[in-house]
């Protein structure tokens, strides 16, 4: 992935993000290019070059986060629901395959969890980051922000290896969803992501190494009427208009 310099003004900064996500920083385009990271002054943005689509970028302060902030229906929505927030108990939960950070920028926003977020891609990693620390210079974000915590790593390393003292109340998992030529073309997030990073081929396996290493429940983000991601039976599952949620407790 490619992250080309604008101004030069931007170099420091494109050269930071280089080099945390091992990202390659060239000032001139190969014609053949498809996918690139463009710091603007505003933003990081990924841009499709061979499409007419506008760029991919995360924003925790405007659009819809923004109005899901005020108007997501607070732990009463199914999200809240699913991972099993109540009144006066504050979780630790594992977004294990993070993304853009939507849903873990809606759960830090109800208060009452700590979240980490791991993001294997280096380049929706970097993307998050952006948003992360624009976010974070926003007074009406910050307090929320300061909730999440962003790992760039392999999820089914990262987890292997943690130990007893560290397993977190609630690991939540969104894996690519399947794709299905018959549904309706996906929106254009979810077209940019699985050329980006592809089927998550991994997700039964890590499901399974999830489970021994939780202490409450693994929750499952899957489409309303997608098959379980394994053999083994959700113990519940909780569904809204298009998304289901299954719910594995740690036995």
């Amino acid at each position: 992935m490619i992250v080309p310099i604008q101004t030069t003004n931007l170099y420091e900064q494109a050269t930071q993000l280089a080099t945390i996500f091992h990202l390659p920083i060239i000032e001139q385009l190969n014609p053949t290019t498809q996918f690139v990271l463009r710091l603007t002054e505003k933003r990081l943005e990924l841009h499709n070059l061979l499409t007419k689509m506008g760029p991919i970028y995360v924003d925790f302060i405007n659009g819809k986060l923004a109005y899901r902030r005020y108007h997501s229906g607070g732990k009463n929505q199914t999200l809240a629901k699913a991972v099993g927030l109540k009144p006066g108990i504050k979780l630790t939960i594992l977004d294990a395959t993070a993304g853009l950070g939507c849903d873990a920028f809606i759960l830090a926003s109800l208060g009452s969890c700590q979240i980490k977020m791991l993001e294997r891609s280096p380049v929706i990693a970097a993307l998050l980051y952006d948003g992360l620390q624009r976010a974070n210079d926003n007074v009406n974000t910050q307090p929320i922000i300061k909730r999440l915590q962003l790992i760039h790593c392999d999820a089914l390393s990262w987890i292997s290896q943690l130990s007893i003292s560290e397993y977190p109340d609630v690991i939540y998992l969104d894996p690519m969803y399947p794709h299905n030529k018959k549904t309706a073309l996906v929106k254009k997030e979810m077209r940019f992501l699985r050329k980006i990073v592809g089927n998550d081929l991994d997700a039964a396996h890590l499901l399974e190494i999830a489970l021994s290493r939780v202490k409450n429940r693994v929750v499952v983000k899957r489409p309303k009427n997608a098959s379980s991601l394994t053999i083994q039976i959700p113990d519940f599952y909780i569904q809204s208009k298009n998304t289901r949620f299954d719910i594995y407790m740690k036995s």
